[in-house]
């Protein structure tokens, strides 16, 4: 079964996508530039950034780099063993893909022929076909550098060339929305086609037997020409939000691979009747920067995120296939529906701020959300992945739409029955989540005298917080809409955020200070001065312990609530918009200016020991660079590395740690505690009935192998018997051990034998012990070396649990008493061993 691949390029790296399911299979190392332009033959990919090309192998690896444009590369043409490229100075260069080295270097006059595309004609050995802004296209022969032919073309800039299924003949796509099947050996025009959306984008011919050309346009459309009965025979509209960047169709199946600007790849599917296409399945972003990210349940493996796009989605951290498109908000989904999505007057806009709570995502809308310059929140939910049935408004506003009032904060209760909306007018408003009814507002005509920057209730509903542009922090009864208590801050707030387990209250200020206010106190416990921006987000660890901050000067700061300190703090290169650490507290999630991405950071103390001592308050943070979908490779050398930063280097433990301490041998405990009860060991393990002899085997007439079995001779009886005096010397063999001690006696250097006899289990240790006595063909030498060796080692006192042992074994094997140790005249073993012994 044949497996199609699709690879796109994303900023400065590419993704190798599956087209069966739309995976990922791989992404491709990280480029210092963003790409402008990817190409690929059946080896490798070629991508052109800056004034640079390089090919990757294995669709990761840089394997060749080409070096020698002026200008950026916007053109890329495999050719064979050659790679063409095209620069913005109108030079073409062709390059040996293996040795890098430059075959051909052709320079055009942009004034008169300024390329614009470029395709290599299919059968034309050694032929390339280029594109101009003026209109004519030109044939060239590159290994004779030669031009062969010159096209005079249609007035129009060239925008695309695609080679048809029939030989000789290429689509020309123009910008003024024409396309022409021309025939280049006779230099005839087949057929034109007149698109009305724009330039074409894109050209695509289906190899399925079915004559039908996909051209793409710049407002998102599609649309799908017969070439057989020359007509256009079916239109896929809004295929994309933005224009369409590319157009294939997958080799002799009805597949077509779309992708856009709006951060999406489309898998069409020809099956229908009219002949038009289907979506199959599809792989969607936001096409415009988040505004806000939080994480979504208690497993921590769904983020939810509001786009400038207007869109609310899910995006799962463990695999691609979970993320869920909530859609679009809008006034009214069965009109938005009926004008499609250009048309659409009904659309609302980017979503400013959410929030969600899972407790009866079940039964009921569990998602609330404010919009930009709108007055009304909607409800989502996330079980049927689309917006809810609930737009929530009060009914004062009704009468009067010119107050220009809108929803700024919102909260949904940790029971989910409850939304709590405060708008900019200084109305706090409770809802009912699933009728969607007003269930009563705080105050008597309003909470605050200005607008509401925040609002949260504690985890028992008991209390309700408001904070105010009036620079109050006000203290409600959540079911009597009481006042309770007011606490004036020295600066007005921007947000609020609560950790509802701790009861512990966030707020920033405009001041860009931090105040953390404990709601059973109702007091201040905390200020944390330190942001030299406006801070955009907050979000809590999920014990509380930790309250991490993201402000417009591009930092993110740590700070630790129970010692009042900032424990980090490192700078990113473009500031965070928002940010969310997952209950889990493993991953931090955050969302960048004019990035169109969610970056997750690993929690490194849940794998590690990390030092978190307080940074002074002028800690100059360094700026880090933003986590990839791929390693890179850091070119900081050793040298470079400060050692003054907070990672921590793996202790390692020296053999010795001072001379005046004990230190054990770590061998296993079966190699030497048992050395003096190996007697009653093999006792123990003697069996209980002595051996039986073996039944006599039956006689059997000695034979002389081979093809014919033949009897063996019988022995003479006339030869000389064989003596019987057997050679102890030949039993007198020395063991290696033996060797080393008397090496050692006369070096005195006993690392060898206490190494070898380190290396022997406990009845080998046995039994080179019992082989030093004399009547075991031993010498008094050899246990005078062996004393010497204990000594040594009691000496130094290293390996001192197997120099107890093996001690003890001596004096038990040679029943001798430690006082008769004297007699040997050992002094080293005497001055270091006595009080050990």
């Amino acid at each position: 079964m044949r497996n199609d691949f699709v690879r796109v390029n994303y900023c400065d790296s590419f993704y190798i996508f599956q087209v069966k399911k739309l995976g990922i299979v791989a992404v491709s190392n990280a480029l210092p530039e963003d790409i402008a332009c990817l190409a690929a033959d059946r080896m490798l990919v070629f991508v052109a950034h800056g004034k640079l090309v390089t090919a990757f192998a294995r669709n990761k690896e840089v394997v060749h780099t080409y070096t020698g444009h002026g200008a950026d590369v916007h053109l890329l043409q495999p050719f064979g063993d050659h790679i063409i490229s095209v620069d913005r100075n109108n030079v073409v260069i062709v390059w040996d893909v293996q040795s890098e080295d430059e075959y051909l270097q052709m320079a055009h006059d942009k004034a008169s022929f300024e390329i614009s595309a470029v395709m290599h004609p299919s059968t034309y050995l050694n032929k390339i076909l280029l594109g101009s802004c003026q209109g004519s296209l030109q044939l060239w022969n590159v290994k004779s550098n030669k031009l062969l032919y010159t096209f005079t073309g249609w007035g129009s800039e060239v925008t695309v060339l695609q080679q048809a299924p029939a030989v000789d003949v290429v689509g020309v796509g123009m910008a003024s929305g024409l396309i022409v099947m021309h025939n280049i050996k006779y230099d005839e025009s087949l057929m034109n086609f007149q698109q009305d959306w724009g330039p074409i984008t894109a050209l695509s011919f289906r190899t399925d037997g079915h004559p039908v050309m996909a051209a793409g346009s710049p407002i998102g459309h599609i649309g799908l020409w017969d070439l057989e009965d020359k007509k256009l025979i079916g239109q896929m509209r809004d295929a994309h939000s933005t224009a369409i960047a590319g157009l294939t169709f997958v080799h002799a199946e009805p597949l077509l691979i779309s992708n856009g600007a709006d951060n999406a790849i489309r898998v069409w599917i020809f099956d229908t009747p009219g002949g038009g296409g289907r979506l199959l399945r599809c792989r969607t972003g936001h096409s415009a920067p988040p505004t806000k990210i939080m994480h979504y349940g208690q497993n921590g493996q769904q983020i939810l995120s509001a786009g400038q796009d207007g869109t609310l989605q899910s995006f799962s951290c463990v695999h691609e296939r979970f993320n869920k498109n909530l859609g679009h908000g809008s006034i009214n989904k069965k009109k938005s529906k009926r004008k499609g999505l250009k048309l659409d007057t009904m659309k609302l806009p980017a979503i400013t701020t959410f929030a969600a709570e899972t407790a009866r995502q079940s039964d009921w809308d569990g998602i609330i959300a404010c919009h930009r310059g709108y007055l009304i929140a909607t409800t989502w939910n996330y079980q049927k992945t689309s917006m809810g049935t609930h737009k929530l408004e009060h009914e004062r506003f009704d009468k009067n739409r010119a107050l220009n009032v809108q929803a700024t904060v919102v909260d949904v209760t940790s029971c989910g029955n409850f939304a709590v909306v405060g708008l900019s007018s200084g109305h706090i408003d409770v809802y009912n989540m699933q009728s969607g009814i007003h269930r009563g507002h705080y105050g008597d005509s309003k909470a605050h005298e200005g607008p509401v920057r925040g609002v949260v209730v504690d985890g028992l509903n008991q209390l309700t917080v408001s904070a105010g542009a009036d620079r109050l922090v006000k203290f409600w009864k959540f079911k009597s809409k009481e006042l309770i208590h007011t606490v004036t801050l020295g600066a007005s707030p921007s947000r609020t955020l609560l950790h509802r387990h701790s009861e512990m209250l966030a707020i920033s200020l405009d001041d860009f200070t931090l105040n953390v206010m404990d709601l059973e106190t109702r007091r201040i416990v905390r200020k944390f001065p330190g942001h030299r921006g406006q801070i955009n987000d907050m979000t809590f660890s999920p014990d509380g312990r930790w309250l991490v901050t993201a402000a417009m000067d591009c930092t993110i700061r740590t700070w630790d609530l129970p010692t009042g300190a900032m424990v980090d703090c490192f700078l990113v290169d473009a500031a965070v918009v928002s940010l969310s650490m997952s209950p889990t507290g493993d991953f931090l999630a955050s969302a960048h200016v004019d990035s169109l991405g969610i970056y997750l950071w690993s929690n490194k103390t849940l794998y590690g020991i990390v030092s978190l001592r307080p940074l002074p308050s002028d800690f100059e943070p360094s700026v880090v660079v933003l986590p990839g979908t791929c390693p890179v490779q850091d070119d900081v050398s050793d040298e470079d590395i400060d050692t003054s930063s907070d990672t921590m280097i793996d202790y390692v433990s020296k053999e010795q740690l001072d001379e005046q301490l004990v230190t054990l041998s770590l061998l296993p405990d079966s190699r030497w505690k048992n050395l003096l009860n190996l007697d009653i060991i093999k006792k123990r393990n003697k069996p209980k009935e002595p051996p039986k002899v073996p039944k006599a085997a039956p006689f059997f007439i000695p034979t002389i192998p081979g093809l014919m079995p033949q009897f063996a001779a019988l022995e003479d009886p006339s030869a000389k018997e064989q003596s019987k005096v057997v050679n102890f010397g030949v039993l007198a063999q020395k063991s290696n051990f033996f060797l080393q001690l008397e090496d050692a006696w006369v070096t005195n250097n006993y690392t060898t034998p206490l190494q070898l006899l380190k290396d022997l289990g406990p009845s080998a240790v046995d039994t080179e012990l019992r082989a030093l006595a004399p009547d075991m063909n031993g010498a008094l030498e050899q246990m005078q070396a062996f004393l010497r060796m204990i000594g040594t080692m009691l000496d130094s006192k290293r390996d001192f649990d197997l120099a107890q042992a093996y001690l003890a074994l001596f004096l038990k094997l040679k029943d001798c008493p430690s006082q008769a140790l004297s007699f040997w005249n050992i002094p080293l073993l005497q001055g270091s061993g006595t009080g050990c012994i």
